[in-house]
């Protein structure tokens, strides 16, 4: 599996590499175009899930531990939580995202009947990975409704909620745009107001927070690291960041508003990384400092969560229905609703019990990439060397959003 995935990142990036080269100057507009803070706050909220959130404080001390782990010992934990997260990582999406918005129109190679099985597979499974993720971490950041350790009712009906928002919210892509700014401003506050509650514990500097930041400077001194597999966990996140990547490629390459291909790119890698960094920079302190995290600021950091899962939930759920015709014109709006929330209440149970992994996920997605260039190559390699444009009936209309359903 590691050559496998280490095969995938060689080639992803090489493909970035190439598409910036032929064509970098080049206008992208996608079906639905959006203003370029909308694109941006779509990007960021659909491509992160939960474990932004939930993750990272149970991943410091892990960071740290170099007698246990030593592969971690070229620079300092936050850096590592950064590169698991953050910059080079979002290339993926970068790719996938031009591609379905300027290649695939051309080359039409997710109409094939198998892949286009195979993909709604693979964004069906992510799906419920996302919603057992925080099924899992509710123990942890709710121990006051339980042992801290068991999965209670109130933690399953916490997570079918969460389902059930996200299809409901899935029936009309205008609420997309809503939800995706809505969440971007609740993350920043959640930022704002956990750094300003170290206050309380009279532990709140600025200066320690600008160190933090600083620490951060250790993934880009030591970049190269992180483009293969560290160990098996960093391996873990790079299979989850490539199943994402062909889901939230075709997702956001729709909303793409007229942003030069090289902008586009420098908007993914950059944008997403300042309120990660930020972020990640708040937890370490609270880490660093030993500063508790129970009661109100550990609901305030599920509430964020769980508004993250419906953000991510609702993209995915309208690819893989639009994908499959199942759709709420088709359907009818509760008939769409009782069986996607049913689906995807089942699938994540099957992730509970251990019977999916989201590692296969993703090497099923870096199968799809290298069937996809062989594809171009054999077949349609002309079609994508003569491409200049996006494609031409894509115009920038930023109130087209408006009239889709």
């Amino acid at each position: 599996m590691t050559a496998w995935l280490s095969a995938g990142i060689l080639f992803t990036l090489l493909s970035v590499a190439y598409i910036v080269f032929k064509w970098g100057n080049m206008k992208v507009v996608g079906v639905t175009p959006v203003k370029t803070f909308t694109f941006i706050a779509i990007l960021f909220t659909s491509g992160l899930d939960v474990g932004l959130i939930m993750f990272p404080l149970t991943e410091f001390a892990g960071y740290a531990d170099i007698s246990a782990s030593p592969e971690y010992a070229f620079t300092n934990p936050l850096a590592i939580e950064f590169g698991f997260w953050g910059f080079f990582i979002w290339a993926f999406y970068f790719l996938t995202c031009f591609y379905f918005c300027v290649v695939e129109p051309k080359v039409k190679f997710f109409e094939i009947p198998v892949v286009k099985f195979i993909n709604n597979v693979v964004i069906i499974g992510t799906c419920a990975f996302t919603a057992f993720l925080l099924l899992s971490n509710l123990p942890w950041y709710l121990p006051m409704l339980g042992d801290g350790e068991s999965l209670v009712p109130e933690f399953y009906l916490i997570v079918f909620a969460s389902i059930a928002f996200a299809v409901y919210s899935s029936t009309n892509i205008k609420y997309v745009r809503i939800l995706s700014i809505t969440t971007t401003w609740v993350f920043i506050a959640l930022i704002v107001g956990m750094w300003a509650s170290t206050f309380i514990f009279g532990e709140g500097e600025l200066t320690q927070y600008m160190t933090n930041m600083g620490l951060i400077g250790g993934y880009f001194a030591n970049l190269h690291h992180f483009v293969l597999p560290i160990n098996e966990y960093h391996e873990f996140y790079l299979f989850w960041w490539f199943a994402w990547s062909i889901m939230i490629g075709q997702f956001t390459s729709r909303f793409v508003g007229g942003l030069r291909t090289y902008q586009v790119l420098l908007a993914m890698l950059v944008f997403p990384s300042i309120p990660i960094g930020a972020w990640f920079a708040v937890l370490y302190h609270y880490h660093s400092a030993g500063i508790p995290t129970d009661g109100l600021v550990n609901m305030a950091m599920v509430f964020v969560g769980v508004v993250f899962v419906i953000n991510s939930l609702d993209s995915l759920i309208r690819l893989y229905t639009d994908n499959l015709n199942i759709t709420v014109a088709r359907l009818g709006k509760t008939n769409y609703i009782a069986l996607n929330v049913l689906a995807l209440s089942l699938l994540t149970l099957l992730f509970k019990l251990n019977f999916l992994q989201i590692q296969w996920v993703g090497a099923l997605v870096i199968a799809l990439f290298f069937g996809c260039f062989a594809f171009i190559m054999s077949k349609r390699f002309k079609s994508v060397t003569t491409i200049t444009t996006s494609p031409k009936e894509n115009k920038i209309d930023f109130t087209k959003i408006e009239n889709v359903n």
